[in-house]
């Protein structure tokens, strides 16, 4: 196969981008627990100097707490990791700032240094408080995704909705909508990855402004509840909304659970009898080898874009890799160091340096400016 001179150049074409990575989750797995970022890590996805190579220039932070764990207390759990992470950026001031706005990031994006961007990964960190949601936007949270994977008192999530066909007690409550209406106010993006399919609908009935799916796939290609289906792909491009594909092996690949079950077994006979282990467990069993054969081969997170691309169109796809929120990369993506190789692929798909920077950057930067309206700061 003779390689295009611009996919030779691939390097050089990312780092002329402006690279969006809209949703990673480092502040609870390396940055809560103490880690410095600012040194190269040996353990998950992400650190600055990772960062620096992958030609990341704006990071989205994930601020995440588990509904369960943090029935009491998430706002102050919200506001520790935020404290957290503003500490790293205190440390690292000549490789990192925290950004606000639209100008914010063009400005850090400029002085050569990372735009850090918060996004509040569930809405019980709000505690049903208005006042709490506008607390975490003062401090820089650019995003709420409504939901984790369970319910709460005015908003459903994909992961209970699911269990029933029943349409009652599903989406947005009165109360809901209001939260929403408080979002479009303030120039905060909804983020709808783990919100329930009423809810989404919901959403799109009451806000304003165009909405976004942080981290999540195409269900067409894999029938996963954590991705969209074609008529909400429909109603995101009517929308004017952006869907940031996630890297998660099983949501691109619907085959890889299998592939874990069988790699596990294989090299631990005595569970064979055990079929009840998580694919999560079964997962981190494996040997580093077994891992990557189990991985999505970067080639399904092509075919999502490219399916993405065909319903919604150029404008309206972007990245949320979900990086340390994932226990398995694809394969070739394994940590962000590795962005580049996304934009090279795409190159020798037969994308133009134009669509890619779309994808890699630019809508959600669109998304954001849209959202921001008359509040820019």
């Amino acid at each position: 196969m003779v390689i295009s001179s611009k996919a030779q150049d691939y390097k050089k074409i990312h780092e002329d981008m402006i690279v969006v990575d809209g949703h990673n989750d480092v502040i609870i797995t390396s940055i809560l627990p103490g880690k410095d970022i600012g040194k190269r890590l040996k353990t998950g996805h992400t650190d600055l100097p990772r960062l620096k190579e992958g030609g990341v220039d704006v990071q989205v932070f994930a601020v995440w707490s588990d509904d369960k764990k943090w029935k009491k207390n998430a706002f102050k759990h919200a506001n520790d990791q935020i404290d957290a992470l503003e500490k790293q950026i205190n440390n690292n001031p000549d490789k990192i700032e925290l950004a606000k706005s639209y100008a914010d990031i063009e400005r850090i994006n400029k002085s050569g240094k990372i735009a850090a961007v918060i996004g509040i990964e569930g809405g019980n960190m709000i505690e049903g408080s208005e006042d709490n949601l506008e607390a975490l936007y003062n401090r820089g949270a650019r995003y709420l995704t409504l939901t984790w994977n369970y319910n709460l008192p005015w908003v459903t999530a994909a992961a209970e909705e699911v269990k029933t066909k029943d349409k009652k007690g599903k989406g947005l409550t009165e109360k809901g909508k209001s939260i929403i209406r408080k979002m479009n106010e303030l120039g905060m993006m909804v983020d709808l990855s783990h919100g329930g399919e009423q809810t989404f609908y919901d959403v799109l009935s009451v806000t304003t402004k165009p909405i976004l799916v942080s981290h999540s796939n195409a269900a067409a290609l894999t029938p996963h509840y954590r991705n969209l289906k074609d008529a909400q792909l429909e109603a995101l491009k009517k929308n004017g909304g952006v869907i940031g594909v996630n890297f998660y092996s099983e949501f691109l690949d619907s085959d890889y659970p299998k592939r874990v079950r069988n790699l596990y077994f294989k090299s631990h006979k005595k569970d064979s009898t055990n079929r009840n282990y998580s694919i999560g467990k079964m997962y981190s069993g494996l040997s580093a080898k077994q891992k990557n054969l189990a991985n999505a081969p970067l080639e399904r997170v092509l075919k999502h874009i490219d399916y993405l691309v065909s319903k919604v169109g150029i404008d309206h796809v972007a990245i949320g890799s979900d990086f340390d929120g994932i226990e398995s990369p694809p394969q070739e993506l394994e940590d962000v160091s590795k962005f580049p190789t996304l934009t090279k692929a795409l190159l020798e798909r037969g994308y133009s340096k134009e669509d890619i920077a779309k994808i890699m950057g630019l809508n959600f930067l669109r998304l954001l400016k849209e959202n921001e309206g008359d509040n820019r700061q």
